[in-house]
C-alpha cells in the first residue's frame, strides 16, 4: 500500500503536515540551504591552493588545520543547534547562524595570516552547524513521516549542488583574477541574502513537530518514547540503538571522506601538474553528482527502505576513493569523482531519514543534533588522519587508508543496522 502524502493534524486547522500543504515554505528552505552550501563551496577549490601558494605552508597536517577547525566547531555546534531548536525555536537559531557568517568572506579574502583563515573556518563551522541543522529539522517538521526521505533529498541536494557550482565558479574566478579577494565576494553575497530571507520570510516550524507528536503512535520500543533527557538521547543515538548509532558512525566516515576530497584531492591533482581550472572542475564534479543524485535517492529510500542504500553507497564510496589513489590522469579521476558522488548521494539523505524514522518528534531535533555531531566530527578526524598518514607515508597512502575505513563502515551497516522505514 502506498504511503499517504498528507498527515492531517487534529490539533488545529492551521498546522498541517505534508509537502503539498507546506510547499512555499519548503521551497524557501531549499533555497536557504542552497545559500548555506554556497558558503562552504567558496573554499572548496581555492583554500588548499591558498595554503600552499600564498602562505607557503609545508606539511599536509598543518595545511589541513582549517578543515580540523571547521569540522570540530561544526560538530559541536550541531549538537547545540538541535537542543536550542527545541528550546527557543528553529528560526532564531537559523538567524543566529547567518549573523555569524557575515565576517567569514572578508576574513578569507583579506585575512593577513593563516590564523585568520583558521578563525574564519571556526566561524564557518558555527554558521554551517546552526543553519544546515535547522533547515534539516524544519523540513522534517513540515513534511511529516511519509515524505521524510524526499525532504532530506531536496535539502541535501540544494546544499551540495550549490557547493559544487560555487566551487567551480570560484575556481574560474581564481584562474583569471587570483586566489583572493575576488573568489570570496560570492560568499559575501550569499551571507547577506541568507540572512535577509531568514529574517523576513522564513516561518517557525516547531508547531508542526508538536502537532506530529500529538498524533504520534505509542512506540513498540519503550526506549523511543517522548520523555527522554538530552543525555539519554545522546547515548541512544551514539551507542545503544543499532540504527541510530550505526547511522552516526557511518555519517562520521562519510564526512571523513569529504575531508579527504576537500583537503587532499586538490593537492594530489596539483602535484600531477593539473591547472587551477582542471582542479576546480574535478572539485565540483563530486559534490555536483552527490547533490543532484540526492533528489532521486531520498525519494527512493521512501519506497525501498534505508539500509541497503546506505550499505551500497558506502561500498561504492570505498571503490571510488581507491580509484583516486590508483589513478594518474584527469579522465580516471573524473570517473572516480562521479562514482564518489553517486555513493555519497545514496548515503547522505538516507542517514538523515533514518534519524527521522526512529526518533520521536519530541526529541527528534536533539537526535539530529547528536547525529550531526558525530557526522561532522568526521571532518576533524579526516583532517588529522589524512594529514598524519600523508606526512608519514604519502598522499596515496592516506587515500588508500580512508578507502579501507569506508569499506569497513559499509559492512558494519550491513550487519548491524535494522531497517527503519515505516512503510516497508
Amino acid at each position: 500500500m502506498s504511503a499517504p502524502t498528507t498527515d492531517t493534524v487534529p490539533a488545529g486547522p492551521a498546522v498541517r503536515l505534508g509537502l503539498r500543504e507546506n510547499l512555499p515554505q519548503f521551497v524557501l528552505l531549499v533555497a536557504v540551504n542552497a545559500l548555506v552550501g554556497g558558503m562552504l563551496g567558496q573554499e572548496r577549490t581555492v583554500l588548499p591552493l591558498l595554503a600552499r601558494d600564498e602562505f607557503g605552508l609545508a606539511g599536509n597536517t598543518f595545511m589541513l588545520t582549517y578543515i580540523l577547525a571547521f569540522g570540530a566547531t561544526k560538530a559541536v555546534t550541531n549538537f547545540f543547534a538541535g537542543t536550542w531548536s527545541d528550546r527557543y525555536g528553529r528560526k532564531p537559531v537559523l538567524i543566529a547562524g547567518w549573523l555569524i557568517a557575515l565576517p567569514v568572506p572578508a576574513l578569507l579574502a583579506w585575512g593577513p595570516s593563516w590564523g585568520a583563515i583558521v578563525f574564519a573556518n571556526v566561524l564557518l563551522g558555527v554558521n554551517q552547524g546552526l543553519t544546515w541543522s535547522t533547515t534539516v529539522i524544519m523540513k522534517i517538521d513540515l513534511v511529516g513521516p511519509s515524505r521524510r526521505g524526499l525532504a532530506m533529498g531536496f535539502n541535501e541536494a540544494a546544499g551540495y549542488v550549490a557547493l559544487a557550482a560555487t566551487a567551480m565558479a570560484t575556481g574560474a574566478i581564481a584562474a583569471h583574477a587570483g586566489l583572493r579577494p575576488e573568489p570570496f565576494l560570492l560568499g559575501a553575497a550569499y551571507a547577506a541574502l541568507g540572512l535577509g530571507l531568514s529574517v523576513l520570510v522564513v516561518r517557525e516550524t516547531r508547531g508542526h513537530a508538536r502537532a506530529e507528536a500529538a498524533l504520534h503512535p505509542a512506540p513498540a520500543n519503550a526506549e523511543h518514547q517522548g520523555d527522554l533527557t538530552t543525555g539519554q538521547i545522546a547515548r541512544r543515538t551514539s551507542l545503544t540503538d543499532k540504527a541510530l548509532s550505526s547511522a552516526s558512525w557511518a555519517g562520521m566516515v562519510n564526512n571523513l571522506n569529504d575531508a579527504l576530497a576537500w583537503g587532499v584531492f586538490p593537492l594530489l591533482f596539483a602535484a600531477h601538474g593539473l591547472t587551477v581550472t582542471e582542479i576546480a572542475v574535478l572539485a565540483a564534479v563530486y559534490p555536483a553528482v552527490w547533490g543532484a543524485g540526492q533528489m532521486l535517492t531520498g525519494w527512493w529510500s521512501d519506497h525501498i527502505g534505508r539500509k541497503h542504500l546506505i550499505t551500497a553507497g558506502m561500498l561504492l564510496q570505498a571503490a571510488a576513493i581507491a580509484l583516486v589513489a590508483a589513478g594518474t590522469s584527469v579522465s580516471v579521476w573524473a570517473v572516480a569523482q562521479v562514482l564518489l558522488g553517486a555513493g555519497t548521494a545514496l548515503v547522505y539523505p538516507t542517514l538523515l531519514a533514518v534519524i527521522g524514522d526512529v526518533a520521536h518528534p519530541a526529541w527528534r531535533a536533539r537526535a539530529v543534533g547528536v547525529y550531526r555531531l558525530w557526522r561532522d566530527g568526521g571532518f576533524a578526524v579526516g583532517a588529522l588522519l589524512a594529514g598524519a598518514v600523508a606526512d608519514l607515508f604519502s598522499v596515496q597512502a592516506a587515500i588508500w587508508t580512508v578507502a579501507a575505513l569506508t569499506a569497513v563502515a559499509g559492512l558494519v551497516v550491513a550487519v548491524r543496522m535494522y531497517e527503519t522505514h515505516p512503510y516497508t
